[in-house]
């Protein structure tokens, strides 16, 4: 069976599904690997490279003959309709902001798998994009930190003088987060993190950092996640963290919801309350943000007041910085990962040198976004009745 793989075509995107360390995976497995020239060079990839891992590099995949594509970012509707009915897709699908391209994979009857979907268990880590990725994403975010704050990160002790280390405090314990605190710890900094999962807290002080006691009730969700938090808890949330918001050099924000915008937990009022050239980079930019005002692949400058200035009047900025495409910005080893990932969840269905999907498997029919025509994850199929009701059809 032949699995392809494409050149990215959103723009920014750096990464590739697949590495030729991978492709030699799936070739052993009786598969025929087809990579587009040129696929792989972001990634540090080169042509050769796949040649020599046993892939076939041709200018142009014909779409109407491949078993299975791989893709990193949600495919075109375009892309869909060249696919034979019964073709398999693996990759990113953002099905709650895609839904155009859902439709066109119900409609041309692909199977396809939602790299996000993936259940969050034990048998199908070795498969979770979602945790390999925030791992790059978690590390760049720090680094990003580290380039804007006018200071060292270490505690130095100099015979001109002690500089103390930054503070580094960190919104949102997941593998992003964790990755983070880990991250600042190596490069010398005071960490402390919140979560409003509680049982993060054993997690967030395994790394060395300090993790911030709120008088509030949880919110842990299922499959690792938070649940989503009413208006008057974030009110109160945002309330009790002010103050340690104010006492860091670096605020470094990671929360997120599938499928909902980020929460907001950092206002303007609050980045106000920091000091002089403090930095703020929001994790979560790309998805509503956690932080009032940051912009995806931005960086604003928030006027702060401090006692020298004129009153009312900012003399001081905090810069905060919207990450976009965090794992793009590392896409050698973001690809690695990806790529294993990909490859990992392929493998799980071919049999024989067939790719054969058994959606009785729960990781399989847990991934699966769409087969035999109809879309097969419930929330999605929400979302498109729904769509179809706003536009006055039928459901």
């Amino acid at each position: 069976m032949k699995v392809a793989v494409l050149a990215e075509a959103v723009p920014g995107e750096t990464r590739v599904a697949l590495l030729p360390d991978a492709v030699t995976t799936l070739v052993n497995a009786g598969l025929t690997v087809v990579v587009a020239a040129g696929a792989g060079s972001r990634a540090l990839a080169p042509d050769h490279a796949y040649v020599a891992a046993g892939a076939e590099v041709v200018p142009d995949v014909g779409l109407a003959d491949v078993d299975v594509l791989l893709h990193v970012r949600p495919l075109s509707p375009e892309t869909v309709g060249a696919l034979r009915a019964g073709a398999v897709t693996v990759g990113f699908c953002s099905p709650a902001g895609e839904l155009d391209t859902v439709r066109a994979l119900r409609d041309a009857r692909v199977t396809s798998f939602a790299m996000e979907l993936v259940p969050r268990i034990s048998r199908a880590q070795s498969m979770d994009a979602l945790t390999s990725q925030a791992l790059v994403a978690g590390y760049r975010c720090v680094l990003e930190a580290a380039m804007r704050l006018p200071r060292f990160f270490p505690l130095f002790m100099t015979a001109a003088g002690t500089v103390p280390p930054a503070r580094v405090l960190v919104l949102g314990a997941g593998v992003a987060g964790l990755q983070a605190i880990a991250t600042a710890r190596r490069l010398g900094a005071v960490v402390s993190a919140y979560d409003v999962r509680p049982a993060s807290a054993d997690e967030v002080r395994s790394m060395g950092a300090t993790f911030v006691e709120l008088d509030l009730e949880s919110l842990a969700g299922s499959g690792g996640y938070a649940r989503e938090m009413s208006e008057d808890r974030a009110r109160r949330q945002r309330e009790l963290l002010a103050p340690h918001v104010a006492d860091a050099d670096i605020v470094i924000t990671t929360a997120a919801v599938p499928g909902r915008p980020a929460p907001l937990l950092v206002t303007t009022e609050m980045l106000a309350g920091m000091k002089p050239g403090s930095v703020v980079v929001d994790l979560a930019a790309e998805s509503g943000g956690n932080v009032e005002g940051s912009v995806a692949g931005e960086e604003v400058a928030v006027g702060v007041a401090t006692a020298t200035g004129t009153p009312g009047a900012p003399d001081g900025t905090v810069r905060v910085f919207g990450m976009r495409d965090a794992a793009s910005t590392m896409p050698a080893d973001a690809s690695r990962l990806y790529g294993k990932n990909v490859a990992n969840l392929l493998l799980l269905m071919t049999r024989d040198g067939e790719v054969v999907p058994d959606l009785e498997d729960e990781v399989l029919a847990g991934a699966c976004l769409t087969h035999g025509g109809t879309v097969r994850h419930e929330p999605t199929a929400g979302l498109l009745g729904e769509q179809l009701l706003t536009a006055g059809g039928e459901a």
